[in-house]
């Protein structure tokens, strides 16, 4: 036992001694490799200026270089877009245009440069400050003239631009043509309602006329043929001495028994002497006869029974038509001082006018009758009471655009898609209107329109309200109409109507009528009239 623990002893102290010995080893051998390393580092800093100058500089942070890519950058980039609006002039067929040749010629110049040695370095060579300086110069005076150019030339490749700009174009002068349609308008309504200098010359000369000559021109006794209903009745009320006389005369001249034909003309007070001067000098030939009142000599035509009459006495519906309010000041018809008139109103009161009458013809006074007319005392109007031409066509001329189909009683009452038809030429049974009571009817949406809620303006909206379901429908060839604002109503439909019909601004004693219709109405004006001589009429 005491020689075994013995010999452990020995062999521990063995390996202890093993153990240090290898550690004091390594660490000389570290601390050999770390001095050595250190003066290779120490050599290594001592030497690095040496080696500055042998290094080339493509090899080392240049800040030339960083800036020389760039401009070679910026004249390819360049180059690419100068050539692309090139192309696509040619493509454009524009190879004759200034533009191209503008960018070829640039885009030949940045070939150029880009050829050029020193713009673009190879092989690791340095290129100088002075050379560097140079070829930038080059670079942004071109690049320069190539953003100049394209800029100018965009409007004309870009797409968007080009739609955006048209798009500008057409705004602009839609706001151009409206003013100029605005404009026109007010001037056509000027031109159309100004009394012609012509015309109020005719119309002094004749009453200067009767100042001179009083005993010539007394009132000629009753005829009772104005009361005959068995003879042929026309009524037309108006202030205009020369269109009354182009009427009556059409009709007189196409009659084929004129001496059946009796006139029935109302006018106001202050043109009555006129036209009585008028037909006292020039009366009508084959045994015609006409009748010349005022509106004054109808005593029941007052504000206690018309609601009409009281309405246009009222400051209120004055001030609604001629101040500029916001509601009238975009449709120029509401400046229309026929509106104000109360010869407009008349054609609503004929069975009153008319007690003895069975039947008349109603003519506006911007009307030239071409052929005998007697055949519309033949028609049977199937119990109806008035027989006028329809104007309707597709979506126009229906009841919907006259009437305010907002307002619960017109929506209740009337069909927004019944056709329109035309005053201006109508046929009334007055016996059939009395049997209706369509002037009960007419006073009753009258009254209800004072506040205008039912319709704005105008005596058809009213009359196709009155005549609504009682109105018989007539051939389109007894009444044409659009003479005075419709330059393509065609010759052939002209010749085969009965009667022609001005409506419209351009009447046909007005300086604004067109040619092409003119003569149909002035062949009927009386030009051996002393007095239609002497006012220089433009016919």
């Amino acid at each position: 036992m005491a020689v075994a623990f013995r010999g452990g002893r020995n062999g521990v102290g063995s390996g202890l001694r093993s153990f240090f010995s290898y550690r004091i080893f390594i660490s000389a051998l570290f601390s050999f490799l770390f001095l050595a390393t250190f003066s290779v580092v120490l050599n290594s800093s001592r030497h690095q200026p040496h080696l500055d100058h042998t290094l080339p500089r493509t090899f080392q942070s240049d800040p030339l270089k960083t800036r020389l890519d760039l401009i070679h950058k910026q004249a390819t980039d360049h180059l690419t877009l100068v050539n692309a609006y090139a192309a696509y002039a040619r493509k454009l067929k524009l190879d004759a245009s200034k533009q191209l040749k503008l960018f070829e010629d640039l885009a030949v110049n940045f070939s150029d440069l880009q050829a050029k040695p020193g713009l673009k370095l190879e092989n690791g060579n340095a290129i100088e400050e002075d050379a560097f300086r140079q070829i930038e110069k080059e670079v942004k005076d071109k690049v320069k003239t190539a953003r100049m150019m394209i800029v100018e030339s965009k409007e004309s490749y870009d797409t968007q631009l080009k739609i955006q700009k048209l798009k500008d174009t057409i705004f602009a002068v839609q706001e151009q043509l409206t003013k100029a349609k605005k404009n026109g308008a007010v001037a056509s309504l000027i031109s159309a309602k100004s009394v012609p200098k012509s015309l109020n010359c005719l119309a002094m000369r004749l009453v200067g006329e009767r100042i001179s000559n009083p005993e010539k021109y007394k009132d000629a006794p009753f005829d009772s043929a104005v009361e005959d209903p068995s003879l042929y009745h026309y009524a037309v009320f108006s202030d205009n001495v020369i269109a009354v006389s182009v009427v009556v005369r059409s009709v007189v001249v196409n009659a084929e028994e004129p001496w059946k034909h009796v006139f029935h003309v109302v006018t106001d007070r202050m043109n009555l002497a006129a036209m009585k001067v008028w037909f006292k000098m020039r009366p009508l030939d084959r045994g015609a006869r006409v009748e010349i009142k005022s509106v004054e000599e109808f005593k029941f035509l007052n504000s206690s029974y018309a609601p009409v009459l009281r309405q246009l006495e009222s400051a209120k519906l004055q001030k609604f038509y001629f101040e500029n309010q916001a509601e009238n000041a975009t449709n120029i018809k509401f400046k229309n001082p026929k509106y104000l008139s109360v010869l407009n109103h008349l054609r609503f009161y004929l069975p009153e006018m008319y007690p003895k009458l069975n039947k008349i013809l109603f003519l506006d006074d911007d009307v030239v009758v071409q052929k005998d007319v007697t055949g519309l005392w033949k028609i049977n109007l199937d119990g109806k009471v008035n027989g006028a031409v329809e104007t309707c066509f597709g979506s126009f001329h229906r009841y919907g655009q006259y009437l305010n189909f907002t307002h619960p009683l017109i929506k209740e009452s009337f069909n927004p898609n019944a056709c329109a038809w035309a005053f201006g030429m109508n046929i009334f049974d007055l016996n059939a209107w009395r049997r209706e009571k369509c002037t009960d009817q007419y006073h009753y949406w009258q009254n209800l329109n004072e506040d205008r809620s039912l319709w704005k303006l105008g005596t058809l909206p009213p009359g196709l309200m009155t005549f609504y379901s009682k109105t018989k429908s007539l051939d389109k060839s007894w009444h044409v109409l659009g003479l005075g604002y419709n330059p393509g109503v065609s010759m052939d439909e002209i010749k085969k109507a009965a009667v022609i019909h001005y409506n419209g601004n351009m009447k046909p004693w007005l300086d604004i009528a067109m040619n092409q219709y003119k003569s149909l109405w002035t062949k009927y004006v009386d030009n051996e009239m002393e007095f239609v001589q002497m006012c220089n009429f433009g016919l």
